[in-house]
């Protein structure tokens, strides 16, 4: 009795201590900590990792892990992590989710068909959680990696019958009603066109309009922005001179939506997704890294802004990635510290120089063998005769075939030697089903934990905003 007794004592000190530990830490932070404790979000970031299943999670793990150590160092993904989410569309598309299908569902809380934007099984319009927040008087924002009319933020944004009306989308933006104070990515083909010159447009709106990453450093306070970056995606993070762009762009975004009322800001790591479906290693983990950077950014943000909810999870897991292959236990990512261009971007070079030990070492950033030189010549020497012979056939003969590119030929023999020096497995080109992680932090973060589906995100946010 005595035992328990003190048992009992023990427990009730240690929690007395920590809620003066806690007292104390809120009192340091002033009264907003506390009203915040209390009351719903201010402002809400909704992260999607576009294809990042939880093998890249784990992958970046090691990938940035300090090799002097004893121990395998935590990442802000390890720290962050409260649960996992199912990814499955609506019953007609099966157990294997596109982006559009899962973007709907994260959007609005609605299950749906693969290609659907914003729309139910029935083509019907289903309320966002941005468009909801924007009717709340709070300001909302996009940030990408990929054009701003890719399959995520069209979900959020707007309501169509097919992804792939990339046009149709952008238009939309103005057409439906401008609903995002903040857009920033890519997609310079899709918003200048010869029929329509939709940054005429935003401009005409009011908007300020950038084309250029340097100039998200000297925003207009209170305007809102629209930049485009490229003509469709960005660089990926490897070939990009700023290796973090998204990172540096939801930074610019944060600061530009504070407000009184608060904002709504989704914010997409699109080319993971990209770099699993060319089941690119290298640009992966570069794309990993971007996202982690834009994390722990969103950390300290939150620390000098407790009224804000930070969640994060993938849409689904894209290529299969396994961390290690072909039966042998390891992995080995020490090549791809120091690679500085993506196998695409090498191959383009490679296709049009000789290739030798010291020029495929020099793009590579790593000592090459000659066995990898020569798997190399061979695969260009293939490539060029597949082209000659393709270019020798008479349009009618030709029409169907796909014309040989030297270019990929070299840039999936890159891969494939990547792959063997590091122990990198894949599956797929394509997504898979298998469920994904979530992460979350900031106020009323613990509403995220456990195994949920991926529709019970929208369904959480929208009551945070009031939505009964």
């Amino acid at each position: 009795m005595k035992k328990l007794l003190s048992a009992a004592f023990v427990t009730l000190a240690l929690a007395a201590c920590t809620t003066t530990e806690n007292t104390h830490v809120i009192s340091s932070d002033n009264a907003i900590a506390i009203s915040a404790l209390n009351s719903t979000p201010k402002n809400i970031i909704m992260i999607v990792g576009d294809g990042m299943g939880p093998a890249y999670t784990t992958a970046y793990r090691y990938f940035n892990d300090n090799p002097n150590t004893e121990i395998v160092e935590q990442t802000v993904f390890d720290r962050l992590l409260v649960g996992m989410s199912s990814t499955y569309p609506a019953r007609v598309s099966g157990y294997v989710t596109d982006s559009a299908a899962a973007a709907t569902a994260l959007s609005t809380g609605v299950k749906s068909y693969n290609g659907a934007i914003g729309l139910d099984v029935d083509k019907k319009s289903v309320e966002t959680v941005l468009e909801w927040a924007k009717k709340q008087g709070k300001k909302t924002g996009v940030v990408v990696t990929s054009q701003v009319n890719h399959a995520t933020p069209a979900s959020y944004l707007t309501h169509n019958e097919s992804r792939q009306n990339y046009n149709a989308i952008a238009d939309s933006y103005i057409d439906e009603g401008i609903k995002a104070d903040v857009i920033l990515g890519g997609g310079w083909q899709y918003f200048i066109r010869d029929d329509r010159n939709l940054v005429d447009e935003f401009q005409s709106a009011g908007f300020h309009y950038i084309d250029n990453p340097k100039d998200l450093n000297v925003l207009p306070k209170q305007k809102p922005i629209l930049g485009l970056f490229a003509d469709a995606g960005l660089s990926g993070a490897l070939d990009d001179a700023n290796k973090f762009r998204l990172s540096a762009m939801t930074k610019a975004a944060t600061k530009q939506l504070e407000n009184d009322k608060g904002y709504f800001l989704l914010v997409e790591a699109s080319q993971i997704d990209w770099a699993g479906h060319s089941n690119d290693i290298a640009s992966a983990m570069a794309e990993m890294a971007d996202l982690a950077k834009t994390v722990e950014y969103l950390e300290h943000y939150v620390e000098k802004n407790p009224d804000t909810l930070v969640v994060i999870t993938a849409d689904h897991s894209t290529g299969g990635l396994s961390v290690a292959a072909n039966g042998k236990y390891e992995w080995n990512p020490e090549i791809l510290w120091t690679m500085a261009q993506s196998p695409q971007k090498i191959a383009d070079q490679l296709a049009v120089s000789t290739i030798t030990i010291k020029e495929a070492s020099n793009l590579l950033n790593f000592d090459v063998t000659s066995e990898e030189v020569t798997l190399l010549q061979q695969t260009k020497d293939k490539a060029s005769q597949q082209l000659v012979n393709f270019n020798a056939l008479n349009e009618k003969n030709q029409k169907g075939l796909t014309k040989p590119s030297i270019e990929k030929a070299l840039n999936t023999t890159i891969k494939k030697i990547i792959d063997i020096r590091t122990n990198t497995g894949w599956t797929s080109g394509g997504h898979t089903a298998i469920d994904v992680p979530v992460f979350a932090f900031g106020q009323n973060s613990k509403l995220f934990t456990g195994n949920i589906d991926n529709t019970d995100i929208a369904k959480k946010i929208f009551k945070l905003l009031g939505k009964k």
